[in-house]
């Protein structure tokens, strides 16, 4: 399950090769449109063996209330499908790999579920009883519920009541004193990490006994009923911006306000450990091997950890390509481009990145945590990376 992207108008797609890094960017797609991304995901298939299957479609949110669906289309993406339900800017999407099912939540305060049906995409509203904006929302690893978090410092466990043929939801509010800013579920499909404003990172139970089997013991904790704290870290140092839990489950790493990256190892009772770099704050991590992280944020590149074993949290190291540029004779039109935009006819204020602006979500593209064969950054200045992975 993924998300990111921005788009319309041109796009330049370009090839980096013969770079000799364990993670390199593949793709780099790019608009020139003036709308910032939000929100973004992923449809995926398996991958062929021998082959490499990229993304075969796209949910992106360009800032506003809709969500465009775009198909790939040999090297262009083409708007196939708009979704226009909501009345306020979305704030969160998540695509089902499995069930092909979209969830997608908003500031207007409403989440909504959607099937494709002959076609078209048909929603589904979900009574999340919030009276805050949405921030983020989570399909779980089975699909059979989701997670939503809010401004209303409360996390809304929805899942589908047969019955009475709609989506309900459970609130969990234990301690939670602000907005929740990032969730990441638990491969068990019970545990679910949050992130919040309140400097605190938690791990709760979200085991509905009317939708699925009791679960069995995990190295959080045995007992899980519905809304008990299995973890509670106070001192993140600033805002928690993301969440992720390892392939395995046993390991949680966060991206705190104050340029950190932490993570808490439940093998070794539930010991924290955290690093902090004197780089600009970080938005997202990602588990993207059982011992491997990447993280991005204000600084507009990814950065690769490493966590072994207690406390060995590293630095591995920046991955990134130096933005390739053209040099040459300056065109008429770009003089005056320059002069329009930048008060100047110089070419000045270029990042040597691929990103020109902070980076705000990492995905993953291609396969699951334990076996990641791509992954995506999406940031601020409209462009989309999607990175290869070789351990």
């Amino acid at each position: 399950t993924l998300f990111y992207y921005l788009t319309t108008q041109t796009q330049a797609a370009h090839l980096y090769n013969n770079c000799d890094s364990s993670s390199i960017p593949a793709v780099c797609l790019a608009s020139v449109q003036t709308c910032r991304c939000t929100v973004l995901d992923w449809s995926r298939c398996p991958a062929i063996p021998g082959t490499k299957i990229g993304p075969v479609e796209i949910a992106v949110s360009p800032n506003n209330n809709a969500v465009n669906i775009y198909e790939k289309n040999g090297k262009d993406w083409v708007k196939i499908h708009e979704l226009t339900e909501h009345s306020g800017r979305i704030t969160g999407i998540d695509w089902a790999p499995q069930s092909n099912r979209i969830v997608t939540c908003a500031s207007d305060r409403n989440a909504y579920v959607w099937t494709l049906k002959d076609g078209v995409w048909k929603p589904t509203l979900v009574l999340v009883r919030i009276n805050r904006a949405a921030t983020c929302v989570k399909w779980s690893p089975l699909e059979n519920k989701f997670a939503l978090g809010s401004g209303a410092r409360l996390i809304s466990i929805c899942y589908f009541e047969q019955e009475n043929d709609w989506w309900l939801s459970k609130h969990i509010k234990k301690s939670i004193c602000s907005t929740v800013l990032s969730l990441d579920w638990h491969p068990n499909n019970i545990l679910l990490a949050a992130g919040s404003a309140d400097l605190h990172c938690r791990i709760f139970s979200t085991y509905i006994k009317d939708i699925e089997e009791k679960p069995g013991p995990t190295a959080w904790g045995a007992k899980m009923p519905f809304g008990e704290m299995m973890l509670e870290h106070k001192d993140c140092g600033g805002w928690v911006h993301s969440v992720s839990f390892s392939p395995s489950g046993d390991q949680l790493a966060w991206v705190a306000h104050n340029s950190s990256i932490s993570v808490a190892d439940a093998t070794q009772g539930k010991e924290v450990i955290q690093l902090t770099s004197d780089s600009l704050p970080l938005l997202s991590v990602l588990y993207i091997s059982p011992t491997e992280i990447v993280a991005a944020g204000h600084d507009c590149c990814p950065y690769q950890y490493t966590y072994k074993g207690p406390r060995s949290l590293e630095f591995v190291k920046k991955l990134d390509i130096p933005k390739q540029t053209s040099k040459g004779n300056m065109s008429a039109m770009q003089h005056f481009r320059n002069l329009d935009k930048k008060a100047t006819d110089e070419e000045i204020g270029d990042l040597d990145a691929l990103h020109q602006n902070s980076i705000t979500q990492l995905r993953i593209v291609s396969l699951d945590k334990a076996k990641v064969v791509q992954y995506s950054s999406v940031g601020l200045d409209g462009a989309m990376v999607i990175w290869d992975f070789k351990p």
